[in-house]
């Protein structure tokens, strides 16, 4: 898969099959989406085309505000959202960074200029809810009406339904809020992860006899915060139980940052630099402000404990499944 930053690039010369969106978890209804993309660009031998944003547009515009607690929570970072689009099938993508020209540009003017002059797009397909352009001017209808003057087809994919669910963004932000793991997987179609590579940090966790892998978010507002029993794949040729805290460590650190720090049950290693990735599979509790690094430690001492005996028991499940 190709990933281009802006469109102007002599490599999307090349007629395409667009789907336009944020994308965010690349959920199952997205996934339904990129299917039927990859479809019609085959059946039409066209390149298969993403068209995304950095930052999400409401990001910008509660920035712009002066209101960043409007902007949604983020489910997934730029490189995980990239991975899982490479993984259904995706030929490009394009990452536009929303700013106040994207913002301003005229839904004419967007069509023309990125959709036809940029991705020289035959096909787009979009979502039910779509809007585009200056003031969301620009819908579904609109963009219908323009592909029969300018010579490209248009398709709109309906909501997608999980035993009644409507499948969103939204619904995989709340199921991750309210701790619901197993909710996430089923909308996501897979556990609920974050990757990244492995930083240096303080070495507080050795000192108190956890030492953990530190994943820096990007964003400040992940969708997911508490602490969790993961699984890690990265380390070894087989994914490994941890426990794992997602949030701003309100017991040591007061910079705001979003931190994911993991510690690997059973594991000793070198893991600086590595690129790991952690799926969060049950939430044990949310973050908590501590008096001291003693009550901290017990804390996490018990948080171990927890992890070990979901462990337990979740393998204890899965083998009497398989009898």
């Amino acid at each position: 898969m190709q990933v281009f930053r802006g469109f102007h690039h002599a490599a999307l010369a090349t007629p395409s099959a667009v789907s336009i969106g944020n994308f965010d978890g690349v959920h199952r209804g997205h996934q339904a989406m990129l299917a039927l993309l990859v479809s019609e660009a085959r059946h039409r031998k066209l390149a298969s085309c993403v068209l995304t944003f950095e930052p999400h547009p409401r990001d910008y515009f509660a920035a712009m505000q002066g209101m960043p607690d409007l902007a949604p929570a983020r489910v997934a970072g730029l490189r995980d959202k990239l991975a899982e689009l490479e993984r259904c099938g995706i030929d490009r993508v394009v990452v536009l960074r929303f700013n106040q020209q994207l913002a301003s540009l005229p839904a004419q003017d967007f069509i023309q200029q990125v959709l036809l002059d940029g991705l020289h797009a035959r096909y787009v397909l979009v979502g039910d809810d779509f809007r585009f352009g200056a003031k969301r001017a620009g819908d579904y209808a609109m963009l219908d009406a323009q592909g029969l003057r300018l010579g490209f087809d248009v398709a709109r994919l309906n909501a997608y339904e999980v035993h009644g669910r409507r499948v969103s963004s939204s619904a995989v932000r709340q199921a991750l809020a309210s701790g619901d793991m197993t909710l996430a997987a089923s909308l996501l179609d897979r556990p609920y992860a974050i990757s990244g590579h492995v930083q240096h940090g303080r070495k507080l966790g050795r000192t108190l006899g956890f030492p953990t892998l530190n994943l820096r978010l990007a964003h400040a507002r992940p969708a997911a915060r508490g602490i969790f029993a993961v699984r890690v794949h990265g380390l070894a040729e087989q994914p490994l139980d941890g426990v794992a805290s997602l949030g701003l460590r309100p017991t040591v650190d007061d910079s705001g940052r979003v931190l994911l720090e993991t510690y690997v049950l059973d594991w000793v290693g070198d893991a600086y630099g590595k690129l790991v990735r952690v799926e969060l599979l049950h939430k044990l509790r949310d973050e908590a402000h501590y008096d001291s690094l003693d009550a901290l430690t017990a804390a996490i001492a018990a948080d171990v404990q927890q992890a070990r005996a979901w462990f337990a028991i979740t393998r204890r499940h899965t083998s009497s499944s398989r009898i």
